[in-house]
This record gives C-alpha cells, sequence and structure tokens, in this order.
C-alpha cells in the first residue's frame, strides 16, 4: 500500500532531522579518523581505549535517528 504516493516503507525526514542525521555522519566519520591518526602516530593503549568510547558513543548517538 502506498501513503501519499509513497511505498507504505518509506521513512520521512525533515530538513532539521535530516541535517542533524549529517551532523552525526560527519561526527562518527572525524571520529574514526582520529582513531586511524592516533594508530599512526603511536599512541598508547588507555589514548586509543579513549577513543575508542568516544568513537562508539557517536555511533550510539547516531543510530537513534529521531
Amino acid at each position: 500500500m502506498h501513503r501519499g504516493g509513497l511505498p507504505e516503507d518509506s521513512f520521512l525526514l525533515s530538513a532539521t532531522e535530516l541535517e542533524d542525521l549529517q551532523d552525526r555522519l560527519f561526527q562518527l566519520r572525524c571520529a574514526a579518523e582520529d582513531v586511524v591518526t592516533a594508530i599512526e602516530d603511536g599512541a598508547d593503549s588507555p589514548e586509543l581505549r579513549q577513543m575508542a568510547a568516544q568513537l562508539s558513543e557517536v555511533a550510539g548517538k547516531l543510530e537513534r535517528l529521531r
């Protein structure tokens, strides 16, 4: 069944929600790049553990679309 010409399984985001999602995706990419850079720079385990926790937190926030 279609709703207003859209498939039933469609998911709509407002412009504000889309912008928020894009911001969170950017934060996730930056956090991942920071981990890669830290590894390349020889960061120690405690620093990498902290960065991985931050990466996990950003990813968790990204899971919530609304």
